[in-house]
This record gives C-alpha cells, structure tokens and sequence, in this order.
C-alpha cells in the first residue's frame, strides 16, 4: 500500500476525498489514504509546499495563485480533476437583509449609500480567502451594481467554519462561503440568501484537487490511481440514492462536525445544488483558470502585463482523460470552451458519447472567451486595468 497524506477543509465539496476514503476506493488502489482536517486554506497550501501532504482539497483560484507565486513563494501544484461546481453563497445578516428589501445587488448599493448618508460604519463582508471563487464571485456581483468592492464596502477573510460566529457577534455583514456554512447562518443566524453559486455562473469553478507537481512527476502510475479513485469517489457522491448517506458520512465529528440537515440541503439535483461528477464538473477545464486570471488581473492581484500560460498549465486535462478511460467516463474531447455560452440544455461532445449539459450562463448574460481574457477584464466599468 502507498501512503497518501491529503488535506482538506471542512466543507461539503470536500465530499469527494472522503468518499473515496470511507468506501474504501483509495485501498482498491492500493492506497493508504490519511485525511487531514486544516482550518486555513493557507495551511493546506503551505503542508503541500512542504511535502507534507501529497495533495489537497483546494480552492481552484488559490491553486493557481500558488503556482504563480502570488500571495506567496510559487508552488508546484497541478490540476487533475476539479472536485466539484456550485455551493457557495452570499448572504447577508438580517439586519442588512432588511435595509436591502430584495436581494439585489442594486439593493445593496442602495443601502451602503444610505448608510454612508448617515455615517455609519462601511458595510463588512466576509470570505474564505483573497484568492477564492467566493471573492471573485461578491467582487463581480457589487461590482454589477456599481460599487467598488475596494472602496465602497470591505471585505475580510475567515476561515469557512468561522463565518457563522462572526456573523453572530456583528463583526460582518455579509458573507460568500461555501455550504453547509451558508445554510448554518440562515438556521443560527436568520441570515438571507441572496446569490448561490449555481445563480452566478452555473458549472463554474470551486474546488479542486491540487496535487503536488513533484510528486505526481516521481509517483505517475500512483497519480492515475489516485485520480481514478476521486472519479469514482465523485460518481457515488452524485447518485442521488446516495444523498441520505453521503450527509451522514460528511457530518461525522472527524470531517465536518456539523448537522446532517443543513448538509443535505445542497446535495440536491437542482440549479443550486452541488455537482461532483455529472455535466463534465469533475473535467479541468483550462477555460476556469482563464478566467480566474482574468479576475486576478481584474482587480490588481497580479502585473497587468502578466500572461497565463503558467496558470493554465497547471491544469491537467490530459491526466484527467486517462483516469478517466479506466473508469469508463466520458471525457470532454476539447480542453477550454466559452463559458457563459449557453441558456439551456446542451449536448457535449465526449468520449464515450454526449455529456448531458445545463446553462452555464453567467446570471449577468455575459460570455467569457479565454483567448480574449485581457479585454475581458478590461471591459468591465470597474476595473483595475484601467485605473
């Protein structure tokens, strides 16, 4: 048995690493699989650095930013499968909830000018990392509405599991986390729901499976068991017969410690609901890295003149398609696509046949091209690159 050491957050899209612990996929591989439970994204980071750990559930942006070295010293990371879409959102305390009225971002906007009219404090968001889809994703949504999220409200980052207390002590506002962490401040802290992530861009990036570059390049015949156990693991955790167990085996003490009930909430098969393996969501698609960087450049994470090849390259198609072979998974045949280019079902082209899609439209009507992503970012009314 090889050993394996892999890191994790305690969130509902680290489903698929625990599955294939727990049901014993990475031992039919001849894997000895320890999961570790870490607090901070910058400490799943920083153990793979070091060698710690092998490999780790991992925000998709902040694998990217690690392999650039930005926000820290450059990591060799790689991308072989993404581990989920959807299940983040932003929220807000019902205090704002009620200045708001609706869940707009107009509304939003509204009720920081408002607040600013009066002198009170900026309003204070939070979420899980500078480098993370839940930033990106409330920096676009104020941003839609005109405010500049660097000016007009701040935002401050938690960890997940700490957001429902800094919501009830007052400390924020708002929040974008990823669930059950959402559905744990409606139920403790009467906060609203006003975005999901599958209402923001549905089938976009979240997390993914950041694997240490050095080790995949010494351990290759480990790395494809390793990626085929995940594809497996990911196939059992969408089959919706296996919804009630799955809860149940996420909210043990040892992974996510928290109630079975609010889990569940997001392991169903609708808009907002989390996807591990079906509509292509496990494929790394080098079109999510393009636009993770098209947002760093956006808002001043990284040089303006900075290309991103590196970013790109870390994501692994190649290593995705072979696993999946094995497992009899139909691959997508192209590596990147337009993002937002469809409002409704579609057929990709696969593998083994057409991969059943849904819309994948941005919830402004906007459409990403990764070989345009420089005038992407800059096409926006507020923008760094223009400043």
């Amino acid at each position: 048995m090889l050993p394996l050491d892999l890191g994790f957050v305690a969130l509902t899209d680290a489903a698929v690493l625990i599955v294939a612990k727990e049901r014993g996929l990475f031992a039919q591989e001849s894997i000895e699989a320890s999961l570790h439970r870490e607090v901070s994204w910058a400490t799943i980071r920083d153990k793979v650095a070091a060698g710690l750990y092998q490999g780790a559930h991992m925000l998709a942006p902040l694998a990217i930013a690690a392999r650039l070295g930005v926000g820290s010293d450059p990591v060799g990371l790689i991308t072989p499968m993404s581990l989920n879409t959807n299940g983040a959102a932003i929220g807000v305390s019902a205090q704002l909830a009620d200045e708001m009225g609706d869940g707009s971002a107009a509304a939003l906007a509204r009720a920081v000018a408002r607040r600013v009219g009066r002198g009170d404090a900026v309003v204070n968001f939070a979420t899980v990392y500078s480098y993370s889809m839940h930033t990106y994703m409330l920096r676009y949504w104020a941003a839609s509405a005109g405010l500049d999220p660097d000016r007009d409200i701040r935002i401050v980052t938690a960890p997940p599991t700490a957001i429902v207390g800094r919501l009830k002590s007052g400390d924020i506002d708002g929040f974008c986390v990823g669930a059950p962490w959402g559905s744990a401040c409606e139920a403790q802290c009467g906060a609203r729901i006003v975005l999901e992530a599958g209402q923001f861009w549905p089938g976009g990036p979240d997390k993914v499976f950041g694997l240490s570059e050095a080790w995949a390049a010494r351990e290759p015949e480990a790395t494809q068991a390793v990626v085929r156990a995940l594809l497996r693991a990911a196939i059992w955790a969408d089959d919706p017969e296996n919804a009630g167990e799955l809860a149940g085996l996420l909210s043990a003490p040892r992974y996510l410690a928290a109630p079975r009930d609010l889990i569940a909430k997001r392991l169903v098969r609708d808009f907002v609901g989390l996807r591990f393996s079906r509509q292509a969501a496990s494929f790394p698609w080098r079109s999510h890295p393009a636009w993770i960087f098209s947002q760093m450049l956006r808002w001043g994470q990284v040089d303006r003149n900075a290309g991103p090849a590196r970013a790109l390259e870390g994501y692994r198609p190649d290593l995705f398609r072979t696993a999946a072979a094995d497992v009899g998974l139909s691959a997508p045949l192209t590596d990147s696509k337009i993002e937002g280019a469809y409002d409704g079902p579609w057929a990709l082209p696969g593998s083994r046949g057409p991969i059943p899609m849904s819309s994948g439209m941005f919830f402004d009507g906007k459409q990403f091209d990764p070989d345009s992503l420089r005038d992407y970012a800059a096409g926006f009314a507020i923008t760094r690159l223009t400043d």
